[in-house]
């Protein structure tokens, strides 16, 4: 059976542990303990030593640090602590804008023992955009690629959100041409705008992106709707599977749809997202 993919990330400060514990049992599928942008620097090294705490344990869920800026004095220190601590699930390493980056981190972190270095990289530059290929494809460690777009939009000079778009179409080609997973959306910034939120995922949905970071719990709900199937999308994948069963081979159904391989393919992917609701 396709495992459940994950939908929802929500990120948290590591120099805030009260906060970090309250948001192990809010629903998130990943908590991201946040190293770099959300801590201050006079704050670095007790969010290191705090997140350390932590993960001397499995938590309950699982739990991905961000590292900070791998160009910097910091992320040694971050990566020689946190990545052999029994209850890390994954890195997430900052402003990767080559292959470079990856295998360098790939090649000196050293995992908890009989456990495995998981990378995700977050391209968040024009350099790192043009490279997206090539990081994704970098080091059998990387697990996935995503954008930071706050920071994207920052060195292009775009306003209007539609100005990402391209390059957000270039690391979901990106990541399926490596054989990554779909990247994860980029954070909605503002969360009163619940609308705003729902829309953007719809889009993203739209793009190829599957699930999406969060910065706040209220968050939560309405990126997993927004990327759960229909149940007009789930009944049309039933048939489509049934139809598979039945006729094995490429065939139409009599709807008019045409179905093969990769139609079954996709077909399975949604009945695996609805597996969620239960």
């Amino acid at each position: 059976m396709t495992p459940e993919p994950l939908l929802t990330w929500l990120y948290v400060p590591g120099d805030r542990p009260e906060v970090v514990a309250k948001a192990l049992g809010c629903g998130a599928d990943v908590v991201i303990v946040d190293l770099e942008d959300a801590v201050a620097p006079d704050r670095k090294e007790y969010a290191r030593e705090a997140t350390a705490d932590l993960l001397s344990e499995v938590p309950p869920v699982p739990v991905h640090v961000r590292v900070n800026a791998l160009d910097g004095p910091l992320a040694e220190a971050d990566l020689d602590l946190l990545a052999r601590l029994p209850g890390l699930s994954g890195l997430r390493l900052p402003k990767v804008a080559s292959p470079r980056d990856v295998v360098r981190v790939a090649e000196g972190a050293v995992p908890a023992e009989g456990g495995a270095l998981r990378l995700y990289a977050l391209l968040e530059s024009a350099l790192g955009v043009e490279q997206a290929f090539a990081v994704a494809s970098s080091h059998h460690a990387l697990r996935g690629i995503a954008l930071g777009e706050a920071d994207l939009r920052a060195d292009l000079g775009v306003r209007e959100d539609a100005g990402l778009d391209w390059a957000r179409s270039r690391v979901v080609v990106a990541a399926r041409a490596a054989g990554l997973a779909p990247p994860t959306q980029s954070i909605y910034p503002d969360i009163r705008d619940l609308d705003g939120l729902a829309v953007s995922c719809a889009h993203g949905r739209a793009l190829g992106f599957l699930g999406r970071a969060a910065i706040h719990p209220r968050q939560l709900p309405v990126i997993e709707r927004a990327y759960l199937p229909t149940p007009e999308e789930t009944d049309s994948a039933e048939a489509v599977l049934k139809a598979a069963a039945a006729h094995p081979g490429a065939q139409a159904l009599p709807d008019g749809r045409f179905v093969d391989a990769a139609v079954v393919a996709g077909a399975q992917r949604t009945l695996a997202l609805a597996r969620r609701r239960g």
